[in-house]
This record gives C-alpha cells, structure tokens and sequence, in this order.
C-alpha cells in the first residue's frame, strides 16, 4: 500500500505543513499540490466545496506525494466512509464532544474487527494499492476536532480511545466557545492557555497535536511547542492575498489622471 508520508513524518519527530483548499475546483488544487506542501486539506464543512468536486480534487492532488486530506462537514458515517473510499488518506472531523463521539469515528473510520467502516473503496484500490483492504486501518489518519468547550471537558476521555491517532485544533471555534473573539494565532490569554492543555494532554495520550493558523509565523510558534500538524492559510486566501499585493502595487505606481475641469 502507498505510503501515508504523515505517519512517517511524525515517526521520525517531523512536522507536517498542511494547506487548505476551499475552491471548488481541481486545477486549483493541482496547482497547490505544486508547491511542495506535505498535505492539503479539502474542506468540506465550510466553504463551497461538495462530493462532485472532491473526487477531482483528489485526483488532482494525487499527481504529487502531498498526501490528500478532508475535513468531512460532521461526524455522519456515511459521508466518512465516502471520502475514504475516494481516496483520502486522512480525515478531520469537526465538533467531537464526548468519548461516544469519539468512538464512532473511531469505528466509522476502520474496517472490521477495529470498526464498523463498510467496504467499497473504489477509488481508495487505484491510489493505495492492491493491498489496501488489509493495511487501510494501519495507514489511514484520523483527526477528531477539539474545538467546544464540551470537548475541553472530556479531553482525556476523548484522547484516550484506541484508534484515534491525532487531535485538531479549530482556534476561532475554541475561542468562540470560551466567550472570546475568534481569531486563528493572536488568540486571547484563555484561548492559548486551552490550546497549551490540548497539546500537553494529547501528547501525554501518545497523539499528534494539529492546529490552524494563519501564517507562517504563528505555525513556525507552534512546532517549536511540539505541534506536528501545522495549517497555514488557504488557497481562496493566498490568491486574494496575492492579488491585493498586486493590485496595490499597480495602485501605488500609477499615474494620478489630471483634475476634470471645472465650471
């Protein structure tokens, strides 16, 4: 089965550099697949971005080693075991409160005897391989989102499920949820202390920590605190960012038209 470049990343103590893709589209995916980021994530809970479009999105981004990931919208059986049946290699899931939760995703993400997941990778057979039935449970990531203030409750039980291999951080929802504004990395006083724990608490269980941010600078903070899963920005905010330096060069530069006369 291919390799899954994020187990080995972190088996060697490694970080992994994570994009984000909202646009709808897989050209635009191939072309971040591209630059050389170890993994993107397709998201599938905000943004425009549906099944129709994932699949060639995944296709897209399958043209390089960057491994594919998809933050699935909820924690529903059904559309877990579709993505992974397409062929993603990891999945996110949002909004895990409880140990019960946990356990579901556990279960809906592995074949059986570690799970319930239904079998049918139609995609999953042409980018993993032949021996994907029997290695998948070993191979393919999963991600529960720490993000409510529920799961700050039940963190220990959370990380304590056997078969969940790393924690995601959601800061704007964290922060929302501990009565602050949200904000990806100058996060309020009680938000980063909560996002210490999580990292300190999913370690102590043997996971991986991930979180989103917002640039570079702020990821580059949190691999020094021993995060090995760090997201910087997006593809809808590097193009808007990118044209905006355009534009206000072009701005700054052009000639200012001479007054209209006046009567």
């Amino acid at each position: 089965m291919r390799d899954n470049r994020l187990r080995t990343l972190w088996k060697s103590g490694g970080a992994a550099v994570n994009g984000w893709l909202a646009v709808p589209n897989g050209f635009s995916a191939e072309v971040m697949a591209q630059q050389g980021w170890d993994s993107l994530t397709i998201d599938l809970q905000h943004g425009v971005v549906d099944y129709h479009a994932l699949v060639p999105m995944l296709q897209a981004i399958s043209t390089t080693d960057t491994v594919p990931v998809v933050r699935v919208p909820w924690l529903e059986p059904g559309i877990l075991m579709k993505v992974l049946d397409a062929g993603a290699y990891a999945v996110i899931c949002p909004m895990v409160n409880t140990r019960e939760d946990t356990q579901k995703l556990v279960a809906w993400t592995h074949y059986a005897p570690r799970g319930t997941r239904s079998f049918g990778p139609v995609r999953a057979l042409m980018y993993g391989g032949a021996d994907y039935p029997e290695k998948a449970n070993d191979t393919i990531v999963t991600f529960a989102m720490i993000e409510t203030a529920a799961a700050l409750d039940n963190l220990d039980a959370i990380c304590s499920v056997e078969g969940l291999d790393a924690v995601y951080i959601g800061p704007s929802d964290l922060s929302l949820a501990l009565g602050c504004k949200p904000a990806f990395d100058d996060v309020d006083p009680k938000v980063a202390q909560a996002i210490d724990h999580i990292l300190d608490r999913a370690k102590a269980h043997g996971l991986v920590a991930g979180i989103h941010n917002g640039a570079p600078a702020a990821a580059l903070a949190r691999i020094a605190k021993g995060f090995q899963f760090v997201t910087v920005s997006s593809d809808a905010r590097l193009m808007a960012a990118g044209a905006q330096q355009v534009m206000g060069a072009m701005r700054a530069g052009m000639p200012t038209p001479p007054a209209s006369g006046s009567y």
